[in-house]
């Protein structure tokens, strides 16, 4: 009877202890249960469900809800955009990512590149040098070699008399020609603005320039996230320096100015319009009503009518503040998560160097370039921490090796990261549950074994014979 109650007493001590055990293991975290992060929920007021792909097919992209407003049909450009400026939502779309020739409207990605450099209260004087290889037929507001300017007299050149001259001044500021286009088509990459390749920075006609009305988009929202570039964009009148005294300049955007006829737009901010032979009238345009802000962008009407950029911007803002709520958004002016997925189709258009290439083998070439070139920027911003703010951007964080709201991230205590927001495939680090995942069989197998060995105890006492 002895033996017995030891053997029990053994049992039930081993069970209680293994059972001990696994009650005082932590659980194991969902981070540390599979070998890579899955998205986080996309951010508050953010586009979470709309498909990036659908801007890459050609046509208009609009997802309205019953009994909403449609998008004019009287819209004649080539390609169009309406986003909302402050989470980025695009709301309708017409060959969004069609590669043309942007004109001046190019200045947007020049302000948003070359402003954070040049301090507006610095002076410069004028060389020679500055002004040389403007383009023949430029506008220009009139700046003169030997003369000293401050900065914010050239911004307001570049603004309101869309001056070469004064893109040229600052452009030699802020390292010269050649740097200039060089650190914008570092920005745009970072934006994620793909469809953009700078080769003069004023937005002349160069062979080989091309943007989208997605890029200029992304490149007036980032201008809209800074009020110098606010302050220049939204002045109708100013005064500019010249030999004898100061002389007016008005802001060639007509929206904005009121001048040719065109009626103004109640709340316009402003942004930049463009104009040259190849490119057409190009326009991006940002107005506020109430507490929301719309941008357009129209690129190269096809009706013939004077004013139609003017116009045809006018009517997509109107159904833009219409169909407010009554809209599921088609994209996202916001950079494409880490990993991205290639789109199915691409605008291919025409081909800008090379020769004539066929659709299919334009498309095959544009995917290619793509690829690479997302593979590119996320080697490169791949160690920018969480929680930043890229640079000009609304109040977006920068997540993984990209950024954007939706992007892969680790999990809180999911242990180390590695590039691109991905987990590591080794977990550390106090606090995480790396180790958690490892103790458990640990425990477990050695719970067993003792249970294992406490009933062959057991069984070995029950077999001998008792002595009477």
């Amino acid at each position: 009877m002895i033996i017995r109650s030891a053997t029990r007493s053994a049992l039930s001590g081993t069970v209680a202890l293994a059972t001990g055990l696994l009650v005082l293991l932590p659980a194991p975290s969902p981070a540390a249960a599979h070998t890579r992060t899955e998205p986080l929920p996309p951010a508050a007021g953010s586009s979470g469900t709309a498909d990036r792909a659908l801007l890459y097919e050609p046509g208009t992209r609009v997802r309205p809800a019953p009994g909403a407003p449609s998008p004019p049909s009287e819209v004649s450009a080539l390609s169009w955009l309406v986003a909302d400026a402050a989470t980025g939502d695009v709301l309708a779309a017409h060959n969004a990512h069609r590669r043309l020739p942007p004109a001046s409207t190019l200045k947007t990605l020049f302000a948003v590149t070359a402003l954070p450099h040049l301090s507006e209260h610095a002076r410069h004087t004028v060389t020679e040098d500055d002004l040389a290889g403007i383009g023949e037929g430029s506008s220009l507001v009139g700046v003169i070699p030997g003369q000293s300017y401050k900065v914010a007299d050239l911004w307001r050149g570049v603004f309101l008399s869309s001056g070469n001259d004064a893109v040229r001044v600052l452009a030699a500021m802020n390292g010269g020609w050649d740097s200039t286009v060089t650190q914008m088509r570092e920005k745009a990459r970072m934006l994620g603005a793909l469809d953009t390749h700078v080769v003069s920075p004023d937005g002349y006609d160069e062979p080989g320039q091309v943007s989208s009305a997605y890029d200029l988009a992304v490149f007036g929202r980032t201008g809209l996230a800074s009020p110098e570039f606010v302050r220049y964009s939204s002045t109708a009148e100013a005064q500019f320096p010249g030999d004898k005294g100061t002389y007016g300049i008005q802001n060639t955007n007509r929206l904005l100015s009121g001048a040719g006829g065109v009626e103004r737009y109640p709340g316009l901010i402003g942004v930049k319009n463009g104009y040259t032979s190849r490119a057409g009238n190009t326009l991006v345009a940002a107005a506020r009503r109430g507490d929301r802000t719309l941008l357009v962008t129209v690129m190269n009407p096809q009706s013939g009518a004077s004013q139609a950029v003017y116009e045809e911007a006018r009517s997509l803002l109107d159904w833009g503040f219409a169909a407010e709520g009554q809209v599921t958004p088609v994209g996202s002016l916001r950079p494409a998560p880490a990993d991205p997925v290639t789109p199915p189709s691409r605008q291919a258009g025409k081909a800008v160097r090379g020769g004539a290439r066929s659709d299919s083998e334009e498309t095959e070439r544009i995917l290619r370039r793509e690829r690479t070139e997302r593979t590119e920027q996320m080697k490169r911003t791949g160690q920018a921490g969480g929680g930043e703010t890229a640079p000009g951007v609304v109040g977006e964080p920068m997540t993984g090796a990209v950024g954007g709201a939706h992007g892969p991230e680790v999990r809180a205590g999911a242990g180390a990261s590695g590039p691109g927001g991905r987990e590591s495939d080794t977990a550390a680090g106090s606090g995480g549950s790396g180790g958690s995942s490892y103790l458990m069989p640990t425990v477990v197998i050695g719970a067993a074994v003792l249970a294992a060995l406490a009933l062959f105890t057991v069984r070995a006492v029950r077999r001998r014979p008792r002595r009477r």
